[in-house]
This record gives structure tokens, C-alpha cells and sequence, in this order.
């Protein structure tokens, strides 16, 4: 890696935390200048504009957060486990510097910014493909149940999992993402796994 790749780099993931937690109006690029140490125009010399810098911090801020979520999946077989463990993953493991950065970007460029919500939707569209597929390969193996339907279940657990999230913020004595996990396990056992 150059230097030039080192410092982007560096900017991205700093931008990432100030976007995450400030928003795209939020967030001023005197704020990067000031966490990244370099000059206005130096920024300028990787990103051609606040906006372009802003989707490289979502992708690099969803990255991280797609990768805690996702991690140690192959450790099990039985997909209908790998859910469970996704979800235990969502609930453990620290989220990006000012939460969840698909939920963040997805309320702050609802009605503004719409590169940042379409890229905010390719995430989104990401994560749900991710969940059908190991629900589809459960089906396929005889692990979660023929009648579901996949593409309901992955966006019932994504959008409880965010939910819990977003009542979380609101109030972090609710409990709300144990409970969730909780229930949602549940479910899982319940409605989702195939019966032996």
C-alpha cells in the first residue's frame, strides 16, 4: 500500500466515525480536517466532494459493521444455528463508533441525500440477500422448514434486530436487543427449524 493508499485510508475511516455519529449534515468537513490532521485541500486531493466522501465512509463503516455480524458463521453447519449465531453477533458485538450505520444513513438521507440512501439500500439488499440465501440452503437441506418463505423471514429478523436498535438509543435501560435475541431464538426454534 502507498503512502497516498495510507492516507485515504485514514481519512475514510476517519470520516466513517464523524459521519456515523454526526450525519451527512452533521458532520462538516472541518471536523474531518480536524480528526484526519491534514488540510481542507489535501482532503480534497482524494475525494472530489464532501457527498464522495461520505459514500466511501458508509461503505467503510458498513464493512466493519457487515463483518462483526457475520463472523464465525461457518463455524456451524446448520443454518438454521448460523441465524441464531448471526443474531447473537448483532446483539455482542460493539457496533461502529455512533451505532449502526444502516440505520444511521438510512434515517439521515430518508428524504435528502439520495446517493446515501441508495447506497444505504445496496446494504440493506446485501444483508437481506445474505439471510435468504442461508435460509434457501437450509430448505435445501432439510434444516429450516419447505413452507417458509425466505425473503419474509430475513427481513422480520433484520427489522427486529434494528428496531431493538433504534429503542436501545432512545432508552439503554429497555433491554430491548436481549430481549430480542431472546425471542427471536425462539422463533427460530419454533417457526423456522425443521421438525426432526
Amino acid at each position: 500500500m502507498t503512502k497516498g493508499e495510507r492516507t485515504r485510508r485514514n481519512i475514510i475511516a476517519k470520516a466513517a466515525a464523524i459521519f456515523n455519529q454526526r450525519g451527512y449534515d452533521g458532520a462538516s468537513m472541518q471536523d474531518v480536517v480536524e480528526a484526519v490532521g491534514l488540510e481542507k485541500g489535501s482532503i480534497y486531493g482524494h475525494f472530489a466532494s464532501k457527498e464522495a466522501l461520505a459514500l466511501e465512509a458508509f461503505d467503510f463503516a458498513w464493512a466493519d459493521t457487515e463483518q462483526k455480524r457475520m463472523a464465525n458463521l461457518d463455524s456451524v453447519s446448520n443454518r438454521v444455528d448460523k441465524l441464531a449465531m448471526h443474531i447473537g453477533n448483532y446483539v455482542k458485538t460493539p457496533s461502529f463508533a455512533g451505532g449502526c450505520p444502516l440505520l444511521n444513513t438510512a434515517v439521515d438521507a430518508d428524504d435528502g441525500n439520495l446517493a446515501l440512501r441508495a447506497r444505504a439500500r445496496k446494504a440493506y439488499r446485501g444483508w437481506e440477500g445474505a439471510l435468504v440465501q442461508i435460509i434457501s440452503e437450509g430448505q435445501s437441506r432439510g434444516e429450516v422448514r419447505p413452507e417458509i418463505r425466505p425473503r419474509s423471514v430475513a427481513n422480520f429478523l433484520i427489522s427486529t434486530l434494528e428496531g431493538a436498535t433504534a429503542i436501545s438509543r432512545i432508552d439503554t435501560r429497555s433491554g430491548a436487543l436481549a430481549d430480542v435475541q431472546e425471542n427471536l431464538t425462539r422463533y427460530l426454534d419454533a417457526e423456522v427449524r425443521a421438525r426432526a
